[in-house]
């Protein structure tokens, strides 16, 4: 089996090259009808290959959300598959935004799922929640390792909600989510140019500065344009660990389709913010 140069240092190529950008694939009913697509497998295929096709030869990440495709069945699954080979075919890394989280064969299963090389949904990483506790994780790290892919930890999220679990206090007085992001320093230890566990911290949270965001991984940070951050605020909120986020832009980009040369223009100037802002 080819073994993949580990996602950590694919990740540090594309973000220098192509600018540090994350786009989502998105295509929820009231998206498809901005775009004068029908609800259905039909137009859930138009919108899919107009994105790949638009961006994935430009920026360095596309994350597909994958209940969008499922709530269609297999022949929304089929879509994801020929929307994943593709977008990877044409150069851009894939993120496989399904926040799975389990025990055991079970975490085991969902990993192969996303992260064999042979399957057909496979992806160069996989978002993951660590709230079963992170050694529930173990199967996805290893094969992680194992195939040069990378995972996602959700850490400190964006949503209102979140915070009831990640700011919680642990026995040892540390925040459950800084307890995740510790973990994800130490599976990063040592590697270079980056590592391939990363963390999803919400742009939208104000300062962290109380958090130790050096994970030695990258961060997908979830929040710009649609749910109010910009990317002037990256500075101010990842503070040292600035250089290492990829901002996540989804309704912002592909509120400008169904042309691609308005995706594609959107991307490029979200990309150039972002590269402004963390180049100071």
């Amino acid at each position: 089996m080819s073994h993949l140069e580990p996602f950590g240092a694919r990740l540090r190529r594309a973000m220098d090259e192509r600018g540090p950008l994350c786009v989502g694939i998105d295509p929820h009913a009231s998206l498809l009808g901005s775009w004068g697509l029908a609800d259905d497998v039909a137009g859930l295929e138009r919108f899919s290959r107009t994105v790949v096709e638009a961006l994935a030869d430009r920026v360095a990440m596309l994350k597909p959300q994958i209940a969008f495709f499922e709530r269609f069945g297999s022949r929304g699954l089929a879509v994801l598959e020929k929307s994943v080979e593709e977008a990877r075919a044409a150069g851009a890394l894939v993120v496989m935004d399904a926040k799975r989280g389990d025990i055991g064969s079970t975490m085991a299963a969902y990993a192969e799922s996303f992260l064999r090389k042979d399957a057909p949904l496979f992806s160069d990483a996989l978002t993951v929640s660590p709230y079963l506790g992170y050694g529930s994780l173990k199967p996805a790290v290893d094969l992680a390792r194992e195939s040069g892919t990378g995972l996602f930890v959700l850490a400190l999220t964006s949503n209102p909600e979140g915070g009831e679990v990640q700011h919680a206090v642990r026995e040892d007085g540390r925040r459950i989510g800084a307890t995740m992001l510790a973990h994800l320093a130490a599976e990063n230890a040592g590697e270079r140019p980056l590592g391939s566990f990363g963390a999803v911290v919400g742009a939208t949270l104000g300062d962290l500065s109380s958090y130790d965001l050096d994970v030695n991984g990258p961060l997908l940070a979830p929040g710009i344009g649609a749910q109010g951050a910009t990317p002037a605020d990256l500075p101010r909120v990842f503070g040292a660990a600035v250089r290492n986020v990829v901002p996540n832009v989804s309704r912002a980009v592909l509120s400008e389709g169904p042309g691609a040369a308005g995706l594609r223009d959107a991307a490029e100037r979200f990309a150039d913010e972002v590269r402004t802002a963390v180049d100071g």
